[in-house]
């Protein structure tokens, strides 16, 4: 069996700030920090990540630890860079960031992959060996545990489950497939949904507390599409708990209550079986724990 060092360093890079966190093998957080940054351009957020990884180390005080990094984009087939993410981030493309932080290896993940790792390993998913993850943001993303492993299949997109076509005549989507879960549930197509009533989930969420008729059937018919695809996910997975993360899924009980009505109607449920639908522990630091709970085990 493999020994785990006792200690983990994660990183986050984000789309204006990078976030670490030094963790133990056991869930407890030595340190977390923040650095922000400005825009895009490749010499502002190296110099970010750069100097947490500084911190992290010093914190470590000698110690010996793994350090993990998480990005937006797909990572190449070893995970030592992301390969693929236009658009954002100058210079994240190929970059190899155990050459740039002066370690023998940086493992790098992607972002909603590292938010699974981290319930996987400290959060609401410890314990389990078949988790789903969705984040639920300005998109809907995911990641997927298989027998204890995070699953990133060819080309390490696996996952990506947001991308997943609800209506073949919906949108389409940024992947080509028309009506995706991403399109019927991310915060970026409110006002698509909602005839320009709405711009924010935010926004939406407090007309249905409120009582508001058309916000209210706008959110549940929004949650009624994403009851349909985690019904999906449990036919073709058969997780053992879905997890919810990101910003929509602090809508609470407002987004629970309604979900779990309308999974009683479309979940298969043979023999009893039923799969629990949960809030993700961690939100803020989610990505940065779980890279360091990746570079521990990769």
């Amino acid at each position: 069996m493999k020994v785990l060092p006792e200690l983990g360093i994660g990183i986050d890079l984000g789309g204006t700030q990078a976030k670490g966190v030094l963790v133990t093998q056991d869930g407890v957080v030595r340190r977390q920090v923040v650095m922000p940054f400005d825009g895009g351009e490749a010499a502002s957020w190296k110099a970010a990540v750069e100097a947490i990884a500084i911190e992290l180390r010093t914190a470590a005080a000698g110690q010996p630890y793994t350090l993990g990094l998480s990005a937006p984009g797909l990572p190449d087939a070893h995970n030592t860079c992301i390969r693929w993410m236009p658009g954002r981030l100058e210079g994240l493309e190929g970059l190899v960031w155990a050459e740039l932080l002066g370690e023998d290896r940086v493992p790098v993940i992607n972002d909603a992959h590292a938010a699974l790792m981290a319930e996987h390993q400290f959060g609401a998913g410890k314990g389990c060996r078949h988790l789903v993850l969705l984040t639920l943001g300005t998109g809907v993303g995911g990641g997927l545990l298989i027998e204890g492993q995070l699953f990133q299949g060819m080309g390490n997109r696996a996952g990506h489950l947001g991308h997943t076509s609800l209506d073949h005549q919906g949108i389409t989507g940024i992947t080509g497939l028309p009506g995706t879960l991403e399109e019927a549930f991310g915060n970026e197509s409110v006002s698509r949904r909602t005839s320009g009533r709405f711009q924010t989930t935010l926004a939406l969420v407090q007309a249905y507390l409120e009582g508001d008729t058309f916000g209210t059937w706008c959110w549940l018919d929004s949650v009624r599409k994403l009851a349909i695809g985690i019904a999906g996910f449990c036919n073709t997975f058969s997780p053992e708990k879905i997890i919810l993360s990101g910003g929509i899924a602090q809508a609470g009980e407002a987004l629970l209550r309604p979900l779990q009505t309308f999974l009683d109607v479309y979940e298969w449920r043979p023999g009893g079986l039923q799969v629990p639908v949960t809030i993700a522990h961690f939100q803020e630091y989610a990505g940065a724990l779980g890279a360091a709970a990746y570079g521990m085990r990769a």
